[in-house]
């Protein structure tokens, strides 16, 4: 009996006597032409399985079935809103020159912000060496308060808190916009159900239906992510009415309902929610291993392991040797806002020590610019290529 002969359709080989079986089975029915194109679906079909249950095998086994969530805020593109409408009313996740991101997570941009200020979007990492060199230079130059050729803690000290003021002003300027966006008829106030209804809109609602909805108390009607916006920041959003409470907010209320940092009461709140959300015994503290535990997100496979570990190493550095003042293991409430407060000028000082620290490679506990340019990384998020070279030339 000859051998069979293998037939090749696609990326897998059928044999050929259980073409003709199947064919015949379904040709007493059918004509010949639809029996062979039934055969190769079903065979298509079987294929596609397979090779769907090898590919399911294949992730279950190489993923860690005890993957911790992993730091999703390192991943977040800042300057990328899901859409415009929604960046201008939506409170931000990420609050230049915090410590903290509004989810709990560090702000790893934080040096560069209080460093550059408003000038941080020119350091760029494709921007032309030789041009942030000149810029670095003169930031260099401008914090040089005395002229000496060196940096201080306390001249770095002053830069810093003049950069924070500088992302204050930012963040007044964009609220203007902001506010006008919830307020279109200018009678400068907001009620809760004006900025409701606007939400909703840009989150792609019917506005006419959702604001007669809202206009006849009925039911919304809207997904359980949604849902769960709404209840937060409508928590916020009577947090920042200031009393007495009139449920309506006025530009300065809506400033600290979008920029916490802006209202004393507001960061308090915010550092309630911080507290809350990682502390695990609800007793209104957090221990460390509270607050480098990961945070409930998306669990990611063994790659995402080695950003969770810096990132919880990161978090206890921070814990103990910032955060945790009298060095207790126990961080309140009251010290993590004093650690959070952006305008705290004993903060500032000793960010600015901190940041000497990382570049004093002379240990005079100042800065020269020879070390700002090498560790320009650090200070800038950009690496400056040549530097000795260019100091050498600029001297």
């Amino acid at each position: 009996m000859p051998r069979p002969v293998p037939l090749m359709r696609g990326e897998f080989f059928v044999e050929w006597p259980q073409v003709c079986s199947s064919v015949r089975e379904q040709a007493r029915t059918l004509n010949l032409e639809e029996a062979m194109a039934n055969y190769w679906r079903t065979a298509w079909c079987r294929h596609l399985l397979a090779v769907s249950m090898a590919l399911f095998c294949l992730l279950h086994n190489t993923m860690d079935v005890h993957a911790r969530p992993a730091n999703m805020s390192s991943l977040k593109d800042k300057n990328n809103p899901t859409s415009k409408e929604e960046n201008e009313i939506l409170p931000p996740d990420h609050l230049n020159g915090m410590k903290l991101e509004m989810d709990g997570h560090i702000n790893k941009d934080f040096h560069q912000e209080v460093f550059l200020g408003k000038e941080m979007e020119e350091f760029e990492e494709d921007s032309e060496p030789r041009r942030n060199r000149n810029k670095l230079i003169d930031i260099f130059s401008k914090v040089d308060f005395n002229k000496d050729k060196s940096v201080s803690a306390k001249e770095m000290q002053r830069w810093i808190v003049e950069k924070t003021e500088e992302h204050f002003q930012e963040a007044v300027r964009e609220n203007k916009m902001s506010f006008h966006a919830v307020d279109p008829d200018g009678d400068g106030h907001v009620t809760w159900d004006e900025y409701r209804v606007k939400f909703l809109a840009s989150k792609g609602f019917n506005k006419k239906e959702m604001a007669d909805k809202i206009k006849n108390s009925e039911e919304l009607k809207v997904d359980e992510e949604t849902q769960e916006v709404l209840e937060s920041l409508k928590d916020r959003w009577f947090q920042a009415d200031n009393p007495p409470a009139d449920q309506l907010l006025n530009e300065e209320e809506f400033l600290s309902f979008l920029h916490p940092e802006h209202s004393k009461g507001m960061l308090k709140y915010m550092v309630k929610e911080i507290v809350r959300d990682l502390d695990q015994d609800s007793d209104k503290k957090l221990t460390l291993s509270e607050f480098i535990s990961l945070p409930m997100g998306t669990v990611e496979n063994q790659q995402a392991q080695d950003i969770d570990d810096d990132w919880v190493r990161e978090r206890k550095k921070e814990f103990e040797e910032v955060i945790d003042g009298n060095h207790d293991g126990i961080v309140t409430m009251e010290e993590l806002q004093e650690y959070m407060d952006p305008m705290n000028e004993y903060n500032a000082l000793n960010e600015a020590k901190q940041m000497i620290a990382v570049a004093d490679e002379n240990q005079n506990h100042n800065l020269e610019l020879e070390e700002i340019l090498k560790y320009s990384e650090y200070f800038t998020g950009s690496k400056l290529m040549d530097y000795a070279r260019n100091v050498h030339e600029e001297f």
